[in-house]
């Protein structure tokens, strides 16, 4: 589990994301339905390779992960990780539609 300076920090450059308790969580507003779910779809190949999974609400076009280490009881090195491959797949995808 990261210490705290350090979870500061690293929310410091991952600008939409904030924490919640053990958790991050970053909402993403898609264009269409099918925009978030090909957001979902790229992000769900991602947590497959890198064997740590995100929570995932969708609602219409609204999209929340939520990132936690369950096994650590808390944050990781893997949840900032997995969290700008997220922000990274968001933007190339908006960006092709």
């Amino acid at each position: 589990m990261l210490a705290e300076s350090e979870i500061v920090k690293r929310l410091g450059v991952l600008p939409a994301w904030r924490r919640e308790g053990r958790e991050i969580r970053r909402e993403v507003t898609a264009r269409d339905f099918p925009t978030a779910i090909r957001i979902v779809d790229a992000v769900a190949v991602r947590a497959e390779e890198l064997d740590h999974h995100p929570d995932i609400d969708i609602r219409w076009r609204t999209v929340t992960f939520a990132l936690t280490t369950h096994s650590a009881g808390g944050l990781t090195e893997s949840d900032f990780g997995l969290a700008a491959d997220i922000d990274r797949i968001v933007k190339n995808i908006e960006s092709h539609d």
